[in-house]
C-alpha cells in the first residue's frame, strides 16, 4: 500500500491483454532467453556452466526445437534487466512459435541499495509487460551469501519477488530457503568470493530449479 492508503503497483490483479499459447500443431519451436547477473551467468563455476547450462542440459527436447540463450550480465540488478532485455530476447525470439523468458535478479539490488519496493516494481514491469506481448515467465530467486546482514536483506527480497509472481500465476522458484544454512552451498561460497558458488553451489540452484516446476512450465515430460 502507498502511504495514502492506496493500493500500489503490484498490490493490483494484473490481467493479460495478450495469452501465451503452446503450439499443438506441428513441431514446437521454443525460444528460451534467461536474462539476469552474474548467478544466471555463472560467474565463479570453474566448469563455466552455471545453473542455466546444467539445466538446459538436463531439458529433454526429442519432441521439440529448443533455442536457449544466457543472457546474465555480473553486477545487472532488475533495473538493468527491465532496461535491457526488449532489445536483447526479440532478436532471440525471431521466428520461434514460443517465446519463454527466465529472470534471475536479486543479489546486486541488494548490493546496490536498491530499496525492496523498487526491486519488486522493477521485476513487476518485466512480468506484466512480457505476459501482455504473450511472452511465457519464469523466474529463479536469489541465492544466500555468507553475510547474516546480507542475508536478511535478501530474505525480504525474495519473499517479494515470490509474492509478485504468485499475484501473476508466475512460477517462482525459491533459491533462499533451501540453501540458507546448506553445508555444501556454505563451503562452496567460502572457497569462492562469499557471494558467487562454485561447481557444486550451480549444481544446487540447477537442482531446484529443474524440480521447482520447470518441466510442467514447458510442458515436456520430466
Amino acid at each position: 500500500m502507498t502511504s495514502q492508503g492506496r493500493p500500489g503497483p503490484t498490490d493490483i490483479e494484473y490481467t493479460p491483454s495478450a495469452e501465451f499459447h503452446v503450439q499443438h500443431e506441428g513441431p514446437r519451436d521454443i525460444g528460451l532467453c534467461f536474462v539476469g547477473d552474474g548467478f544466471v551467468a555463472g560467474y565463479g563455476d570453474p566448469k563455466a556452466l552455471g545453473w542455466v547450462s546444467r539445466v538446459v542440459g538436463r531439458t529433454p527436447t526429442q519432441e521439440v526445437a529448443l533455442s536457449s540463450y544466457n543472457l546474465g550480465v555480473r553486477g545487472s540488478s532488475s533495473a538493468d534487466v527491465m532496461a535491457r532485455w526488449r532489445s536483447e530476447c526479440p532478436p532471440r525470439w525471431e521466428g520461434r512459435s514460443e517465446r519463454r523468458l527466465v529472470v534471475g535478479v536479486g543479489a546486486e539490488d541488494v548490493e546496490q541499495g536498491i530499496t525492496t519496493a523498487r526491486s519488486r516494481l522493477n521485476l513487476a514491469n518485466v512480468l506484466d509487460e512480457a505476459s501482455s506481448t504473450g511472452i511465457a515467465t519464469f523466474v529463479v530467486g536469489p541465492t544466500p551469501t555468507l553475510d547474516a546482514e546480507v542475508n536478511a536483506r535478501l530474505q525480504v527480497l525474495a519473499e517479494a519477488q515470490a509474492d509478485v509472481c504468485h499475484r501473476r500465476g508466475v512460477p517462482f522458484v525459491d533459491c533462499f530457503a533451501p540453501l540458507q544454512g546448506h553445508d555444501q552451498w556454505q563451503s562452496d561460497l567460502a572457497a569462492g568470493d562469499t557471494v558467487h558458488p562454485g561447481q557444486a553451489g550451480y549444481g544446487l540452484i540447477a537442482w531446484l530449479v529443474l524440480n521447482g516446476g520447470w518441466h510442467r512450465w514447458l510442458q515436456l515430460a520430466d
